[in-house]
């Protein structure tokens, strides 16, 4: 029986990022003999022009009879003065209501080869391998209500509600811990509990649950102490678990320790492990058809896609085997080499082009 894999490229860089995905699953697909099937529908910005609605109704009927989702990027500033209901943001957020993917994994791994590449000194991102659980369906981002407001003296007011339920909290949570107990049975959530009533909530949670678990060692840091201690002693963490916006923010400081966001991916769970998985990068509209966007990112998102919803984990590691390797290779895109060095960066398709070279030699 063969997998549907629907591609929604969206804007900016990624519809050359997931061409060079799809062509890495391809070969996956021969090697493995995994039936592959693939279709292809508009997300964000390309369906706001096309279709009038950045999650439209043809898209949403794929979505919802697909086995997985790559996602390539959304947005750019030319949709910018749309109102905040229509912009292509709102479609990424709404298909993840749609399909209730409550559960980000945002894993930040350092290829050896990427050391001196990232932000901090080598020596203390050496061996770099966290994973930050985020809460992707409830939260500020889609808390109610929310708007623009003009009071009578004309002053305009912005607000927004963050809110999470017992139910979303413990839901989360049981991934978190789950995947700790697959790892060095670490978690530690992350929280706001000293002035926000919502994260008191989520702390008194995370604590009841940590029962059912007595494997894992759970602890909790504030959210700036977590952010600091991501640049300072980032080896200090294994599973990290927060909430939507906290998440969010946690998980881009964390790509740069890896030695660039063109190298984090990410997957987006639902209960029946039905996954969109993307590349954390935006759609990065100025090198648009410069055919220098780093596909890697969208690749490693293909290989999560491959262990999480399509259960074939010998072929993940393959791919993400076949990413390593070109790596060694000294092969990188420009986003990838330290000021100083003299190597020559090679584009999207070349790098796409290496990957699948390497992967057909496994």
């Amino acid at each position: 029986m063969s997998s549907q894999i629907l591609l929604l490229p969206g804007d900016g860089i990624g519809p050359e990022v997931v061409r060079e995905a799809r062509r890495v699953l391809e070969a996956a697909d021969a090697q493995f003999s995994l039936e592959l099937s693939f279709s292809e529908g508009r997300l964000g910005g390309i369906a706001v022009d096309e279709e009038g609605a950045a999650y439209p109704d043809a898209t949403r009927a794929l979505a919802r009879d697909a086995d997985a989702i790559l996602l390539g990027a959304v947005g750019g500033p030319q949709w910018d003065a749309l109102p905040a209901a229509d912009r292509p943001e709102r479609g990424l957020l709404a298909i993840r209501a749609d399909l209730d993917l409550f559960c980000n994994h945002r894993p930040a791994l350092l290829f050896p080869d990427l050391a001196e590449a990232s932000s901090l000194r080598a020596e203390l991102v050496a061996g770099l391998d966290v994973l930050i659980v985020r809460e992707l369906t409830g939260g500020i981002y889609f808390g109610e209500p929310r708007g623009i407001a003009t009071d009578a003296d004309g002053v305009r007011e912005g607000y927004n509600t963050d809110r999470y339920s017992e139910t979303e909290i413990r839901r989360i949570g049981r991934l978190a811990f789950e995947a700790a107990q697959k790892r060095s049975g670490r978690l530690c959530s992350v929280d706001k509990a000293n002035v926000l009533e919502v994260t008191m909530l989520w702390r008194e949670t995370m604590e009841a649950l940590s029962a059912d678990y007595p494997d894992v060692a759970l602890s909790h840091m504030y959210v700036d102490n977590a952010a600091m201690q991501l640049v300072r002693e980032p080896k200090q963490f294994d599973v990290l678990v927060t909430g939507n916006l906290f998440g969010d923010i946690l998980s881009d400081i964390a790509a740069m320790l890896t030695g660039s966001i063109g190298m984090l991916p990410s997957a987006s769970l639902n209960a029946d492990a039905k996954g969109l998985y993307e590349p954390v990068h935006g759609s990065a509209p100025d090198i648009a058809g410069t055919d220098s966007a780093n596909p890697l990112a969208t690749i490693l998102s293909a290989a999560m896609l491959l262990r999480y919803s399509l259960n074939a984990p010998e072929a993940a590691a393959a791919v993400e085997g076949a990413v390593a390797s070109v790596l060694a290779q000294g092969l990188r895109t420009a986003d990838l080499i330290v000021d100083g060095s003299h190597a020559a960066p090679i584009g999207t398709r070349a790098m796409g082009d290496a990957v699948v070279a390497a992967l057909q030699c496994h």
